[in-house]
């Protein structure tokens, strides 16, 4: 919860824990909230030197718990009142490292003396003008002209991190479609903005005869295979990341830009390089919207949720295959759309959910039958919060990316099943039942268009079934329809 917050603000929530295992409870948010860049502050209570190594009860090694995965890990000791006049100090300290030009997680371990009761003393004074104890000025972030991307036909892949109000003025100047990842920001509707990227990449034909001579890419990877592999071959390969982040899990950059790129005075690509895109980007949003539309299936869902949220909601996509629907078969949108793509695991994506509803927008989650079975606990409570979320769950009995790999093939149904498939067999509406949630199931696509499109207050969870076995089908006739589409043009 306290990383949805964060992931939703920008702001550092801070999570309290007992000493023990509730502290190693968190780890899972802490390695994500740093591959992520989400601010976040892990104050974790600690039994006093003393009473470590002599098996005293709830009594765990606490230092250093969370490794490298944290910006910043402090053990002042046991409180004394003659050092409190660090302790706003020592606050201030940890939300700046939280906060700074590369923002993540931060760990305070704060050791306790017996008895844990007493009366709270006056905080220590601060400044007179209100002011943070501490604050940072940072450096302007630089601004690069890289000369070899003059009148290039090139790409902008925009991932998670980046800046719309950089990357679609760069586009322009340039003349270069922007292949926006959901994450990113940029995938609203614009002239430069394509949506459909996954599958013109995977169309073999149109693939190869728009090969782009550079790439810029800012922010985080997309989710799509096809994609990367596409652009392996690209011989100017620009990383951006004002953070200075190594972003570049193929090894391909030729330029690394610890900043910005300037669009002035930059000598476009021909215009018939971006006319192409566009006219492609348009075929096979027609398409989509032709194929997907009544079908209870995996895309459908995930284009129909997307499609139908009004601008100022926010959409939480769990990791796995909600995530790459929403990336391959989603549209254009107004709406913010976050996930947990640090380590892309699927711990804690109702809780994330219920962190980022807290924040203020009316929110929706999109998530597999798993990732809800994973973290029901989420909704513990959930329902006496002021909040706005409705939870769409996609049950299809399983981890249904599995289907999409090798192993699907190569075992017999059954060892599959049992070790890739993992059907769950329960009713997801009863479990959410279970702790007091509205909860139902959805039959119909256009009903969950109009539970999705109108923010009510509170939370509900709505279930929706799909065909596991039918969705590698479903996902493969889309493929060939939209390379017979382009083939056409």
């Amino acid at each position: 919860m306290a990383l949805g917050l964060g992931l939703a603000t920008g702001r550092p929530a801070v999570v309290v824990t007992t000493s023990g295992t509730a502290a190693v409870e968190l780890h899972p948010a802490v390695v994500e909230a740093d591959l992520a860049g989400v601010p976040l502050v892990v104050v974790t209570t600690d039994r006093p030197p003393e009473l470590h190594g002599v098996g005293a009860p709830q009594t765990v090694d606490q230092r250093g718990l969370y490794g490298r995965s944290v910006r910043a890990a402090v053990e002042p000791g046991v409180p004394r009142a003659d050092a409190a006049w660090s302790w706003r100090s020592l606050a201030a300290r940890m939300v700046l490292d939280a906060t700074g030009s590369r923002p993540g997680p931060v760990h305070v371990n704060l050791a306790f003396t017996e008895p844990l009761l007493g009366d709270p003393g006056r905080l220590p004074e601060g400044r007179a003008d209100g002011a943070p104890w501490h604050q940072e000025t940072p450096p302007p972030p630089p601004i690069s002209v890289i000369e070899d991307l003059q009148g290039l036909r090139g790409v902008i892949v925009a991932g998670r991190g980046s800046e719309p109000a950089v990357v679609q003025p760069l586009a322009e100047a340039y003349g270069w479609p922007v292949l926006a990842d959901p994450l990113s920001g940029c995938r609203t509707p614009g002239p430069t903005t394509i949506a459909a990227f996954d599958l013109l990449a995977r169309t073999p034909g149109w693939a190869d005869a728009h090969r782009p001579e550079a790439v810029v890419r800012m922010g985080a990877p997309p989710a799509s295979k096809a994609l990367a592999a596409w652009l392996r071959d690209v011989p100017i390969h620009v990383v951006v990341d004002p953070t200075g982040a190594f972003a570049d899990p193929d090894r391909l950059a030729t330029h690394l830009v610890a900043g910005h790129l300037m669009g002035d005075d930059q000598a476009p690509a021909p215009a018939e390089w971006g006319a192409a895109w566009r006219a492609a980007d348009e075929t096979v949003q027609a398409l989509l919207d032709a194929e997907l539309g009544g079908e209870r299936d995996d895309p459908t869902v995930a284009r129909t949720v997307l499609g139908a949220l009004p601008a100022g909601t926010d959409l939480v996509v769990a990791s796995s295959m909600p995530i790459r629907d929403i990336e391959w078969f989603g549209g254009t949108t107004e709406a913010r759309v976050l996930a947990n793509r640090g380590a892309n695991g699927i711990d804690g994506v109702v809780s994330t959910a219920v962190g980022v509803a807290l924040a203020g927008r009316p929110t929706v989650a999109l998530v597999g039958d798993l990732a809800f079975l994973h973290d029901t606990n989420a909704l513990l409570g959930a329902v006496d919060r002021d909040l706005s979320l409705t939870v769409v769950v996609v049950d299809n009995d399983g981890g249904a990316i599995f289907s999409f790999l090798p192993q699907a093939d190569a075992m017999e149904a059954a060892e599959f099943e049992r070790l890739f498939g993992t059907p769950h067999g329960l009713d997801l509406v009863a479990v959410a039942a279970a702790h007091g949630v509205d909860a139902a199931a959805v039959d119909a696509i256009s009903d969950l268009a109009a539970v999705v499109s109108v923010p009510e207050p509170g939370l509900r969870v709505r279930v929706i079934r799909t065909d596991r076995q039918a969705n590698v089908a479903v996902h493969q006739r889309l493929y060939d329809r939209v390379a017979a589409a382009l083939g056409q043009m």
